[in-house]
């Protein structure tokens, strides 16, 4: 059965066909991040899908992955173009590098996960929490949840292991 929710006066759909992403967002909405890991060459794969990138195996299982990374890069909005976004700008969005399987299957390779920047609770992050994240910052998924079967990933800041601040150009 389709998902509908509304985030931010955005309209969100993932239609019955849609079995992969039903699926994903079905288990956002549980509270534990899963990616498909691929039966044949064993590697995770995001976004989620019908094949694997690597080895093109369409045989897949679902298991939970650790929710912990480092930003890769991310982009600050300052002009929201969405009304509902506009009270929260400045906001940032990320892309992260997900500690698990980095580095595979080549050195220069990660999975990468796309999400906001937001509070512990799931809220856009602050503009003073905004200017604290740069590559390499450390941040850890939070779910907001936008419906009963739909949670949005989305990434709160984390300890850092060691005084050196992120990079910000």
């Amino acid at each position: 059965m389709a998902i509908e929710a509304t985030y931010r006066g955005l309209n969100l759909e993932v239609a019955d066909q849609d079995a992969d992403n039903l699926a994903y967002f079905r288990h956002c909405a549980s509270g534990v991040f899963h990616l498909q890991r691929c039966e044949a060459c064993r590697l995770l794969r995001y976004p989620p899908g019908p094949g694997c990138p690597w080895c093109g195996s369409g045989a897949s299982h679902w298991e939970p992955v650790p929710m912990r990374g480092t930003v890769h890069t991310y982009t600050e909005v300052h002009h929201a173009i969405q009304p509902g976004f506009r009270p929260a700008s400045p906001y940032a969005v990320l892309i992260v590098d997900l500690d698990e399987q980095r580095g595979r299957p080549t050195t220069h390779e990660a999975l990468r996960v796309v999400g906001n920047l937001v509070t512990p609770d799931g809220e856009l992050a602050p503009p003073e929490r905004v200017r604290e994240v740069g590559i390499g910052s450390r941040v850890r998924m939070v779910f907001t949840s936008v419906g009963p079967e739909i949670a949005l990933p989305n990434w709160t800041l984390d300890a850092r292991p060691d005084d050196s601040p992120p990079w910000r150009p």
